[in-house]
């Protein structure tokens, strides 16, 4: 006699089911040239999502989130529109935390350089990296199997209980 598939557990042993996802829950992800108009079209768009899907966000935390999406925007704009005339913005939000990540097409990671007191440019992955260390989050950079790269920071939601951040 052959045997297949799995046999049913005693009642009362079975694993305990994964909780149901929330209704906020999910990943978005849109496109936009590599333009400088494409920032606050980006920050519009987060903004909307998170109120869209209800997500359990303060308003200091849509603010962060928004200053994120708007440093990661404009840098692949800056840096990368060269090598990627368009870009890939991606939310993500589970039971825990909420993920801003863009995507371009250029190869190579984006350092955090400390400007000069008269520059008014170069201190947004600085300011990147402290929100995202306040918050408890976690910045990164990955790279594309195509060649580019995702810079990405995950943010805790307000009573959080994962240690996670979602993965890509």
């Amino acid at each position: 006699m052959e045997i297949v598939g799995r046999v049913p557990s005693e009642p009362g042993h079975a694993p305990p089911a994964p909780p149901l996802p929330a209704a906020y829950e999910g990943t978005w992800r849109f496109t936009a040239p590599a333009l400088d108009s494409s920032v606050p079209q980006a920050r519009r768009a987060v903004r909307e999502l998170l109120v869209h899907q209800r997500a359990p966000v303060d308003e200091e935390l849509v603010e962060s989130l928004l200053l994120i999406a708007s440093e990661l925007v404009t840098n692949a704009v800056r840096h990368a529109a060269l090598l990627s005339p368009e870009i890939a913005v991606e939310v993500s939000l589970n039971r825990g935390w909420v993920r801003i990540a863009v995507e371009d097409n250029h190869p190579y990671r984006p350092v955090a350089l400390m400007a000069d007191q008269g520059g008014t440019g170069g201190r947004g992955l600085l300011l990147v990296t402290a929100i995202t260390e306040e918050a408890g989050g976690v910045y990164n950079v990955d790279h594309t199997a195509g060649g580019g790269k995702v810079v990405w920071a995950a943010l805790p939601l307000p009573g959080a209980t994962t240690s996670r951040p979602p993965s890509r």
